[in-house]
């Protein structure tokens, strides 16, 4: 039989009328000679394009066609009426244009926007939108789910209500997972269906009942209940909280989350998110009355905000303050160790930004968190600090600098004890260089003068240590309340690249050689009496080895200088891709003055030579690399400083990396310098069959020494963290985890946490999502279910 095909468009005589009255008036210009050639652009997309619904023509297919079109239309075998938004299929399909009623009958099929709707038969409004059908299946927009019902009526292009309902989110022939419910009500505008009377079943086990339940068609987001979080933890017990999500709109949501401790009490806590023109921002908050342990009330806030004005100017701030110095180790998020915070900020901006010019004010306070087993000297508080930059590169050849910042400090007590003076700094730095780069070498000559204003309250003690053994000792005696600092810094970078072809592994490859040779002339200025604020002594390392001062932080201390770095580095890069597949490099210094400005407490070096800088890395296979790095001293023969990493991963979901880390112990009464480490990590991911996985990490401090770093927190060696998990992949959108952590959260406590999930895809996760620790702690680790990729309206065009 002869296929007989039909196209009605409606309203084409308004469409027409339009279009010709759009001509006459002459809004579209006819294509000439001068006009630019057409370029092609990208879409991010498929897209639907609409059309007003009165005006939508419609295309009709079937075997046979009968009736009139101006009245009843009559569509027999594979009978098919389309639009540009839905198609509708049946073995008879009979159209009544007066009353819009389309009976479908045998077979029946209906999509839009990617949702179909299959039965044997079905009634539907076209003017109404409006419907029923006998026995669906249905498949929820492009990302949604699968549902099945005794039958459907609809109300509307959105609504719809089905009876006696299964429904999963799972694609599989047979759902691990699914929910019973007596009815459904779907909307999907507002992309939320409420299910009544309804059962969460597993493996067709009940383990959830609810008699209203809700749950969003799309991926997209909508206010509800979501799914519960539970663990345990020694500090606080049983922990078990259920948010509700709230969608205020389209560009602010709120989360608000109940939090029971089995130990503590009930916690209420929030987190608001907004986004705007310009603007976007994080405030988190949370309330335990009467702790049951510590009889006080605990809390913690969090405001996040950055923002953006006309003309370059900008402001931002974070905000953060807890209770008490316990809080985050009695009270952290399940999966992630709060217990290392020790300072929160309190900083607030205001700034304004050009392309030469920026400058901001801001005021920068902390509050330090102390453990009384290794008691904090707290920073220095920024009331304000104000910051001037103006820079331009290649002018006329020269690159020029002028950084300027003036800072009020201020160091609040501890225990009503003053810990440092007080006063102001304005410090000024212009410099100039002249950078030549051409291929193969480069020379970077570079002058500047660095100017530095104290006013000073020293609060009559000893604070720099300057009266020690004298009749003034303990006293600031002899200590200017006003002093500056004019120090010019000059130096000379320079460097060679050498390339050859060569081989290596087997595999062509271009060999560089790169000598590199630094210069630094700083003379010696008396800075013994100049108070320290922010500046401590900086670690050797590569890129240090290259700056103009050994100090960082602030400019307290600048150090005489009169030294040569002089560096080596080697790589092999494949020929064909550029991929470097093995490194190395070598650096030292050479000192042609003795040190003559120090920290407090800081033993001058008398070395004419630094500690050797080594470091090597290789890409031995494409699943094996290695990286290491070593800071030696030639003089008393020691290691200085160490890392020795290997990372394989022969495949995918399988993983294991193993390092060694040690920093020898900082100068006594150096302050702000990092603490001495000697520990020994292993993190693991391995498959033990098609289902079954294990991830585990181990720290274990090597030291016989005590610390004051929760990372190394031990007079004795032994474990600072350990986690182990299993996690089991289901046959069919399922996943299933059991995580094990215990941690340091002080220097003679720990902390231990159990977490469980079931992860169901499509739905959500029962228990305490572990994602966040294991992805920090475990390199290279994967997810065991990678992510569903996002459909589109067209995922079952036909």
């Amino acid at each position: 039989m002869r296929k007989v095909r039909w196209l009605i468009l409606s309203a084409v005589s308004v469409a027409a009328g339009a279009v010709q009255a759009q001509g006459s008036q002459g809004s579209v210009p006819a294509a000439s000679s001068t006009s630019a050639t057409p370029v092609l652009r990208t879409s991010p997309g498929l897209r639907m394009h609409r059309l007003p619904d009165d005006s939508i023509p419609a295309f009709m297919e079937a075997d046979s066609i009968d009736g009139d079109p101006d009245s009843d239309l009559t569509l027999t075998g594979n009978a098919q009426v389309r639009r540009i938004d839905s198609v509708i299929k049946g073995d008879r399909i009979n159209y009544r244009k007066d009353t819009g009623e389309v009976d479908v009958q045998g077979s029946a099929r209906m999509m839009r926007d990617g949702t179909l709707v299959i039965g044997p038969s079905a009634k539907f409004n076209v003017d109404k939108s409006s419907g029923e059908i006998e026995k669906p299946n249905f498949w929820m927009g492009a990302n949604g789910g699968f549902a099945v019902a005794d039958h459907a009526d609809i109300f509307s292009r959105s609504q719809m209500r089905l009876q006696t309902v299964t429904y999963s989110g799972c694609a599989c022939e047979t759902p691990s997972w699914y929910i019973k419910a007596k009815t459904v009500d779907i909307d999907f505008d507002e992309n939320e269906g409420v299910a009544r009377s309804g059962v969460l079943y597993f493996k067709d086990v009940p383990i959830l009942a609810s008699p209203y339940m809700t749950f969003p068609v799309k991926k997209e987001r909508k206010s509800g209940f979501l799914m519960p979080t539970y663990g345990t933890t020694s500090q606080g017990g049983l922990d078990f909280s259920i948010p509700y999500y709230l969608n205020l709109a389209p560009n602010y949501d709120l989360t608000v989350q109940p939090r029971y401790f089995s130990k503590r009490g009930v916690q209420l806590g929030g987190e608001f998110r907004y986004l705007g023109p310009g603007y976007t921002g994080t405030v988190v908050g949370t309330y335990l009355p009467n702790d049951k342990l510590t009889d006080s009330d605990r809390w913690m806030y969090l405001w996040r905000h950055q923002q953006t004005f006309s003309h370059g100017f900008y402001a931002d701030w974070d905000v953060a303050k807890v209770s008490d110095d316990n809080y985050f180790r009695d009270i952290s998020q399940l999966g992630l160790n709060q217990a290392s915070t020790t300072y929160l900020p309190q900083r607030g901006r205001v700034g304004w930004a050009s392309d030469y010019w920026s400058t901001y004010v801001q005021v920068y306070k902390y509050q330090t968190l102390q453990d009384p087993d290794a008691p904090l000297v707290p920073p220095y508080d920024k009331v304000p600090e104000l910051y001037l930059r103006g820079a331009r590169y290649d002018w006329g050849g020269f690159d020029v600098d002028w950084t300027s910042t003036a800072v009020r400090f201020s160091i609040p007590n501890v225990g009503g004890v003053r810990q440092g003076p007080q006063g102001d700094r304005l410090q000024t730095y212009p410099t100039v260089s002249y950078p030549i780069v051409k291929p193969g070498w480069f020379i970077v000559p570079k002058v500047g003068v660095n100017y530095t204003q104290y006013q000073t309250s020293w609060y009559g003690k000893d604070w720099l240590r300057l009266n020690s053994g004298t009749a003034d000792a303990g006293t600031s005696f002899g200590y200017p309340r006003s002093q500056s600092r004019t120090v010019p810094i000059m130096s000379v970078d320079s460097g060679l690249v050498f390339e050859r072809d060569t081989s290596l592994f087997g595999k062509a490859s271009i060999q560089t050689l790169e000598p590199r040779l630094y210069y630094l002339y700083v003379p010696y200025r008396d800075q013994s009496k100049i108070p320290v604020y922010d500046t401590s002594l900086a670690d050797f390392s590569f890129s240090q080895a290259f700056e103009e001062n050994i100090y960082s932080g602030g400019w307290d201390r600048i150090a005489n200088a009169n030294q040569l770095t002089a560096a080596l580095t080697t790589r092999w890069l494949d020929a064909n891709t550029g991929f470097e597949r093995m490194s190395l490099a070598v650096a030292q210094r050479l000192y042609f003055a003795d040190q003559k400005v120090t920290l407090p407490g800081e033993i001058p070096r008398e070395n004419v030579r630094s500690d050797f800088l080594v470091g090597a890395s290789a890409a031995l296979t494409d699943t094996l690399s290695t990286d290491v790095a070593a800071q030696y001293n030639p003089y008393d023969n020691n290691w200085s400083r160490g890392l020795i990493s290997a990372r394989w991963t022969p495949q995918r979901l399988t993983t294991v990396a193993v390092s060694y880390r040690y920093q020898r112990d900082p100068q006594p009464g150096v302050q702000y310098q990092a603490q001495g480490q000697n520990q020994v990590s292993l993190a693991v991911q391995w498959p033990f069959s098609k289902r079954w996985y294990g991830v585990g990490r181990v720290d274990y401090s090597l030291r016989s020494g005590p610390s004051s770093t929760l990372a190394d927190t031990t007079d004795s060696p032994r474990v600072t963290q350990a986690i182990a998990g299993l996690e089991y992949k289901g046959d069919c959108c399922w996943v299933g985890r059991v995580v094990y952590q215990r941690y340091a959260v002080s220097a003679t406590d720990a902390n231990s946490a159990l977490f469980f999930q079931l992860e169901l895809t499509g739905l959500g996760s029962l228990g305490t999502d572990p994602m966040n620790l294991l992805n920090r702690s475990i390199p290279g680790y994967s997810r065991v279910t990678p992510p569903v990729p996002t459909g589109t309206t067209f995922e079952r065009y036909e």
